[in-house]
C-alpha cells in the first residue's frame, strides 16, 4: 500500500460534522416517514436530498478525506493485480468443481459407512 501516516487525533470540529452527518441521515429518515402524504416524488426527494448533504458534510470531516484516500490507494492497488487469462480461469474453477464432486462423494460415502456400522452392526437396528 502507499505510505500514509496514521492520525488518531480527532478535533472537535470533526467530531460536530459526523454528529451532522447522522443527524442528516436520521433527519432524512424521518422526513421520509412523515412526508408520505405528500407523495412519492417528495418523499424520496427529501430522503435523497437528506441522504446527499449527509455524505457532503461527511466528505468534508478528517475521516472522510482518510476514506477518499484509502479508495485512491485501493484502487491503485488494483490495477497492480495481474489477472488470469480465460482459459486459466475455467481450468481452476474446474479443478475447484471436481474437487466439490470428490469430496461430496467422498463425505457421503463416509457417512454411509457409518451409518452401516452404527446403526446394523452395532445396535442391530436393521432398516
Amino acid at each position: 500500500m502507499a505510505t500514509s501516516q496514521v492520525e488518531t487525533v480527532s478535533t472537535s470540529a470533526d467530531k460536530v460534522k459526523l454528529g451532522a452527518a447522522v443527524a442528516l441521515v436520521l433527519a432524512s429518515l424521518v422526513g421520509f416517514y412523515l412526508l408520505a402524504k405528500q407523495g412519492q416524488v417528495v418523499q424520496w426527494g427529501a430522503l435523497i436530498a437528506g441522504l446527499v448533504a449527509a455524505v457532503a458534510v461527511f466528505m468534508l470531516s478528517e475521516p472522510g478525506k482518510q476514506f477518499v484516500a484509502f479508495g485512491r490507494d485501493s484502487w491503485r492497488e488494483v490495477k497492480k493485480v495481474v489477472w488470469p487469462a480465460r482459459r486459466e480461469a475455467i481450468q481452476m474453477t474446474a479443478y475447484v468443481f471436481g474437487f466439490v464432486v470428490i469430496m461430496a462423494l467422498f463425505l457421503w460415502f463416509t457417512d454411509k459407512t457409518l451409518e452401516w456400522v452404527f446403526y446394523d452392526l452395532i445396535l442391530g437396528w436393521k432398516r
